[in-house]
């Protein structure tokens, strides 16, 4: 039986990928999109997430708008790699379907109500939405299978020296949920960066020849070039969709079980996630940490997700 799953995103342009990878992989049930601050401003991040499921023809699943802020600080968009409304490169066409009115905690209540088995939670951006779950509806929490999160890192940061770009964007909201005793798995930049935009990568996705592809093509050559731009990588990592894959197939993303702390203070380190590796600091484990991706089958999974679309 596939997978049911939620997934919380921001998009972006690798979320795109994560939402099209979750609707079109076949081990997965793609039961609810849940929308944040976080690459963009709320409404563009909505939008996004109508425009590019209406494209792919992704139909039933709702679109519930959730914090359009962290908990605590001033949202900082990553406008210099996703452009002004976060989708940068192509023309958005208008999109038909209206986003759920229930906000996306609610939406989220709903889904795992509505489970008759856990419900897999795939988050791709600040983490703010689950914190904003956890305290609302702490009896729900059973209903979660575990929590799977493109975010954080073991070593580099992407916006800060130290500092991965969703952990940066909400700590407080990632340290909530850590702390929450629900299980979770961090897929960091250490992971994602294998996974690198190639030109093969792109000549691959434009062969399929579908709609959601071309589509897909105009996005990722606007990533690759805001990309080299912000940090010289004329392949940019496409982040999101490998959390996704993680849940898709078990195996392809290796991890390990350790200690996750989230650093909210620090002009220089905060956002920084402080993964133990070692086991320094005899902390009980919380979470499991991705480790290693095999990045051929990644791509194989990406592929084959966009060629069962439109």
């Amino acid at each position: 039986m596939p997978t049911p799953v939620i997934l919380d995103c921001d998009p972006g342009h690798d979320d795109v990928f994560a939402i099209w990878l979750a609707a079109g992989h076949p081990a997965l049930d793609l039961r609810a999109i849940t929308t944040v601050g976080g690459n963009g401003r709320l409404e563009h991040t909505t939008y996004n997430a109508r425009v590019v499921t209406e494209l792919a023809g992704i139909a039933g699943v709702p679109i519930s708008a959730g914090a359009g802020a962290p908990l605590v600080r001033t949202l900082a968009p990553a406008d210099w790699i996703h452009g002004a409304n976060a989708l940068g490169g192509p023309v958005l066409p208008e999109p038909v379907v209206a986003a759920d009115r229930r906000p996306a905690i609610d939406l989220i209540r709903d889904t795992i109500d509505d489970s008759a088995e856990p419900v897999t939670i795939v988050a791709t951006g600040p983490l703010t939405n689950l914190a904003l779950f956890v305290r609302a509806y702490p009896d729900r929490l059973p209903g979660i299978r575990e929590i799977v999160w493109m975010g954080g890192s073991t070593g580099r940061g992407n916006v800060t020296p130290y500092a991965e770009f969703n952990a940066w964007c909400d700590p407080e909201a990632a340290s909530i949920v850590l702390a929450g005793g629900l299980p979770f798995t961090m897929v960091g930049l250490n992971v994602t960066h294998q996974a690198l935009v190639t030109p093969d990568v792109i000549t691959r996705i434009d062969a399929i020849g579908n709609k959601t592809a071309a589509f897909g093509v105009e996005l990722l050559n606007f990533f690759n070039a805001t990309y080299e731009a912000d940090q010289g990588m004329p392949e940019g990592p496409l982040h999101d969709p490998v959390a996704v894959a993680l849940v898709a197939q078990p195996g392809l993303v290796t991890t390990v079980r350790t200690r996750i702390d989230v650093e909210l203070h620090g002009a220089e380190t905060a956002g920084a996630t402080s993964v133990d590796l070692i086991d320094k600091l005899k902390r009980p484990p919380n979470a499991h940490v991705a480790t290693g991706l095999d990045v051929e089958q990644f791509w194989r999974l990406v592929e084959n997700a966009i060629r069962r679309l439109s």
